[in-house]
């Protein structure tokens, strides 16, 4: 094993004396072609052109001497650190940092990135980096080749989003672009670069917080999930009045717990209503296509998210004609059509699928399109009571079956 292995972040400015040092003694340095360029290389020192941080880990593992790894920016943020530390490889580095390409991208854009959502785009992570730009409104992407700015602006169509493309960031050759999202997908891009993505409304205040990330404007007093609908505008008064299918507060929190939307998901809520379930997967960092053939239950939706701050994607039409052309879903909550909508969506191979029904041949009809299509399917009867307490009298009583699916070939 190498007798000292130190990593260095380079970001364009002059070497520091610690990393002027341990280049110094280095007998081994591995980098890209730019990095083992630099005049402070030693000469004698044996040279690795970093491909595969696995491979070149090995040959690190395997000398005897000083080694050193130079990468761009700051090697302990989604950099080769984490590579070199796995148990597999068993090295002990140094690192020596340097200011990491995020920092750098906001700085040259002039922006505060506290309250950004920073994401890794290759080609298998490129449809989830995606979805997080869909559904916040400030969000750093590092590319990589074939998962770049071209490719995020292609995967968005129909979203409007702003770009800030910063090309090879710290080298001569550094460039700074602005161009709306459908413009990036004509151009050809230089690698490396860091993209970030902003749009969707005004920038989000962040005044007084305390955690990095999104900081979402939720109404005074919020706190929970499941809310009742009155909480959301054009939403009920009361728990008799639900404005949508599927809209009631328990249903609806067992619908969200059977889906589990999370960052990186694509959720499609098929009959939106007034966007009580949708804004409640936008809160949990889902991005959010409602959908819904009512232009009232579409504004109503909208104004939901306006009101909580968050990013959702609003279509009108019916199902299932409309869902042919948007993007692929991970999770996908239905609140009507019947078995010709149920149909379509698995034809999508979502991973999950919830929807309910008021009767159980309904219910049956549904679980026999959801199992005949490649789904393991659950069914439960849920029965609420809403209790008049200052009477402890009964005011509404509501019987839904609820049908989760799990795709077949990721159940248990």
């Amino acid at each position: 094993m190498a007798d000292r292995v130190t990593v260095i972040g380079w970001d364009g400015s002059p070497l520091t004396g610690a990393a002027t040092a341990a280049l110094s003694a280095a007998t081994l340095v591995a980098g890209a072609a730019h990095h083992l360029a630099l005049p402070e290389v030693p000469a004698n020192a044996e040279r690795i052109r970093l491909g595969s941080i696995d491979l070149a880990a090995r040959r690190i593992a395997g000398h005897r001497g000083s080694a050193v790894v130079l990468a761009d920016g700051d090697p302990g943020f989604f950099g080769v650190v984490r590579n070199l530390r796995a148990p597999e490889h068993g090295l002990e580095v140094e690192v020596v940092p340097a200011v990491s390409s995020v920092a750098t991208a906001f700085a040259r854009a002039g922006m505060p990135w506290e309250d950004a959502q920073i994401v890794v785009a290759h080609p298998r992570t490129l449809r989830r980096a995606v979805n997080v730009c869909r559904a916040h409104h400030k969000v750093a992407v590092l590319t990589s080749p074939g998962a770049g700015p071209a490719e995020l602006a292609l995967l968005l169509e129909g979203v409007h989003r702003t770009f800030v493309i910063c090309e090879e960031l710290g080298t001569a050759r550094e460039q700074v672009s602005v161009v709306t999202s459908e413009k990036a997908a004509d151009h050809v891009w230089r690698d490396p670069n860091v993209v970030i993505v902003i749009g969707g409304g005004p920038e989000p205040q962040a005044s007084g917080a305390w955690i990095a990330g999104r900081h979402p404007a939720y109404p005074r007093g919020v706190r929970g999930w499941a809310l009742p609908s009155h909480a959301y505008p054009g939403g009920a008064t009361d728990a008799g009045d639900e404005s949508g299918e599927g809209e009631a507060p328990g249903l609806r929190a067992a619908q969200l717990a059977r889906l589990g939307p999370r960052t990186g998901d694509l959720l499609w809520d098929i009959g939106s209503g007034s966007g009580a379930l949708a804004v409640e997967a936008a809160r949990f960092g889902a991005a959010v296509l409602a959908v819904d053939s009512d232009p009232a239950a579409c504004a109503r939706t909208a104004a939901s998210a306006r009101s909580f701050g968050v990013q959702l994607q609003v279509v009108e039409g019916r199902a299932p004609h409309v869902l042919e052309r948007l993007p692929e879903p991970d999770v996908v909550r239905i609140g009507g059509g019947g078995v010709p909508v149920v149909t379509a969506v698995t034809e999508r191979r979502p991973e999950r699928i919830v929807t309910h029904a008021s009767t159980r041949d309904e219910a049956e009809a549904l679980g026999a399109a959801l199992t005949g299509n490649g789904y393991t399917v659950r069914c439960s009867l849920l029965q609420s009571v809403e209790l008049d307490t200052a009477a402890w009298s009964e005011r509404e009583r509501s019987v839904v079956f609820l049908l989760s699916a799990l795709r077949s070939d990721l159940a248990p």
